[in-house]
């Protein structure tokens, strides 16, 4: 009987610690699993860039700073349904929204 108390204790870290890798594991699986949801109240945009050719883009939204982020992020939805963050205050992303601003005053 003193056997099978000292072997069930000897496992209970072993046990522990594939629980706690287990827990981790599944953690971490979530955050990768997707886009953030859009009723978080946290920015999107963890990265930007710099700019991308414009015959890629679909869309551009522009979110202005609130209460989730206290930065302006600039999201543009690619031809091929990929969404990218551009930096807002580099002047290609400028000049993207000045094409777009004008496309949309012309027609």
């Amino acid at each position: 009987m003193a056997r099978a108390a000292l072997s069930a204790d000897s496992s209970n870290p072993r046990l522990l610690r594939a629980a706690l890798l287990l827990l981790l594991l599944v953690a971490a699986g979530r955050r990768a699993a997707g886009a953030p949801l859009a009723n978080e109240l946290r920015c999107h945009c963890l990265q930007t860039l710099q700019g991308i050719h414009l015959k890629n883009i679909q869309s551009v939204e522009v979110k202005q700073p609130g209460p989730h982020c206290d930065q302006t992020e600039v999201i543009a939805t690619l031809k091929n349904g990929q969404k990218a963050c551009l930096n807002p205050a580099s002047p290609m992303v400028k000049k993207i929204i000045e094409k777009i601003l004008n496309s949309g005053k012309s027609n």
